[in-house]
């Protein structure tokens, strides 16, 4: 009996490891970084503004900046104001990709996308990263990461396109896993992007970006 109880407690606790180690596993283990540089990073704009006056890049920190009464990207566009980056060079159909960053968000922007895995078939995009005040959220819910205001975060999101799955890592915990949104065809966006209700003046600040796709 003895003995059975002494086995008994070296399973619970190799468990308890296991449980543990799969926790705080690495979300980049198994990936590999893809090239990127500035020929990679295509910015959305107010169409009638500069760069300039929404966006800019310093000591590798890419900040975004714009008003609820911006214009859209294209004088065609019915979409809402944006200063966001698109991903080129590396759209995808197929395979498991994943995006990861540091995040920064000043009080006051709400009611923003602040990443997207674009391209679906249900609806436009696989997965939003939103803040609504102050909390990080996927879409509208569920919360990922609360009191987000004036810090940094580490943003993982990973996408496997085959099994149709969605995970988002904040500070290395996997905080949301959920199903894709089919499409054919798949890239990532980072910046600021007003949802419905959105604060006056939004801004986003990212650095570290890193494109990787599963070995």
């Amino acid at each position: 009996m003895a003995n059975f109880a002494l086995l008994f407690s070296i399973l619970c606790l190799s468990f308890s490891q296991l449980i543990c180690f799969q926790a705080n596993a690495q979300p980049t283990s198994g990936f590999t970084a893809v090239p990127l540089s500035q020929s990679n990073f295509e910015l959305q704009k107010p169409y009638d503004l500069s760069p300039s006056d929404r966006y800019s890049l310093n000591n590798g920190v890419h900040r975004f900046w714009v008003y609820s009464t911006d214009k859209p990207h294209t004088p065609s566009s019915q979409t809402r104001p944006r200063s966001e980056i698109r991903i080129r060079g590396y759209d995808y159909s197929s395979g498991v990709w994943q995006f990861e960053g540091e995040a920064y968000i000043p009080s006051g922007t709400t009611a923003t996308s602040v990443m997207q895995v674009f391209g679906g078939s249900s609806r436009a995009t696989t997965v939003m990263l939103r803040v609504y005040g102050g909390s990080i959220t996927v879409y509208r819910s569920p919360v990922v990461l609360s009191n987000a205001y004036n810090r940094w975060f580490k943003v993982n999101v990973i996408h496997d396109v085959g099994a149709s799955n969605v995970k988002v890592y904040i500070d290395g915990a996997l905080r949301y896993e959920g199903s894709g949104a089919g499409g054919s065809y798949h890239y990532m966006k980072f910046g600021v992007y007003a949802e419905e209700g959105a604060s006056n003046y939004m801004e986003c600040q990212w650095r570290g970006i890193r494109l990787l796709r599963r070995n």
